[in-house]
């Protein structure tokens, strides 16, 4: 803490009521069941979702797109069936969410701790739950809110590093047990491949194992996600945590160019890896960085630079950045 500095407000920090934790619990609950379903679904899971269809024609096309919505939930219905079948598909997918969910949990509380320490107001975690094949694995993440103004770029560092930092140290295990636990065929015969991060490809050298593209297991997958994740929030831009890091380092100035170089360089990236690579992933990261790009930083009643200590810190995020990034996630092999 920044002890002996007089803030120009009162710096408390709120404690979540019952009816808060209930709240956030209900989303918790959802997102919990959603990613156990999208667990069990391609592109992780074992059930093929993919709907058979060849249109030929304009109007086929578009009674093809009408009939998603009934599609969809046959689909959905079917795979209760195939659960009373094959029992082992539940726990396919119970295994995939929680330790997904083990991930984005550690990565939150992270954030939420730090702003507990610094008495930065926050709400606690909010999941967002989606539909199985709408959010492929069953939910788009989680955040906090911060509710107060941060007090210091030393708060701002700390706050934003402490949930990459915290959510990379969960991810690690669950690596190392998808890796050393036997792999379940999947996806190669849907024409996807996800790329590895050169964390994988370390972790792959260290045990012995090579996983091929179509192949993986849950807690693989659930850590292949967790990686994503982490990259996604540590590039240097806008309110991501990487732009909170970069911010509380360099200052403003340079954290508004990060935001616009990180920008074009993924926008660059994102036409070479459709055009070389068959991966319209990068697309997706480069519109989400031109949103954060045109959100401005808010500013800390102090603006001390930080010490050594914490510059040190950012190296090893930086490295964290590095082991998890790679610009084309999914890449469609036909």
């Amino acid at each position: 803490m920044d002890e002996g500095v007089n803030w120009p407000h009162e710096d408390r920090s709120v404690v979540p009521t019952w009816r808060a934790y209930i709240r956030h619990g209900i989303f918790l609950v959802i997102t919990f069941c959603t990613s156990t379903f999208a667990g069990m679904l391609f592109p992780f899971g074992r059930v093929n979702t993919l709907p058979e269809a060849d249109p030929q024609s304009w109007g086929e096309l578009v009674d093809f797109v009408f009939s998603l919505p009934a599609k969809y939930f046959v689909l959905i219905g079917s795979v209760f069936e195939k659960i009373a079948a094959d029992p082992g598909l539940l726990f396919y997918g119970l295994c995939f969410s929680t330790s997904l969910l083990f991930i984005l949990i550690s990565h939150e509380l992270g954030h939420y701790v730090a702003c507990r320490i610094y008495r930065v107001d926050a709400t606690l975690p909010y999941f967002i739950p989606t539909p199985p094949m709408i959010g492929p694995a069953g939910t788009f993440g989680a955040f906090i809110k911060i509710t107060a103004p941060m007090p210091s770029r030393r708060a701002v560092f700390d706050i934003g590093v402490a949930g990459p930092i915290a959510g990379f140290v969960a991810l690690i295990p669950i690596l190392i047990v998808g890796l050393i636990t036997s792999p379940i065929l999947q996806n190669s015969y849907f024409g996807i491949e996800f790329s590895k991060p050169l964390l994988v490809h370390i972790f792959e050298a260290a045990v012995g194992i090579h996983m091929r593209p179509g192949i993986g297991n849950p807690f693989y997958f659930a850590a292949w996600v967790g990686l994503l994740v982490t990259a996604l929030n540590l590039i240097p831009s806008g309110q991501l945590d990487g732009g909170h890091a970069i911010y509380a380092v360099f200052g403003e100035a340079v954290h508004r160019w990060t935001g616009r170089i990180a920008f074009a360089v993924m926008a660059t990236l994102s036409i070479a890896g459709f055009y070389f690579f068959g991966s319209p992933s990068g697309f997706l990261i480069a519109i989400l960085l031109g949103v954060m790009m045109r959100i401005k930083h808010p500013r800390p009643y102090d603006e001390t630079p930080l010490d050594n200590k914490r510059r040190l810190i950012a190296v090893i995020v930086l490295v964290i950045f590095i082991l998890s990034f790679v610009p084309f996630p999914i890449g469609l092999d036909y």
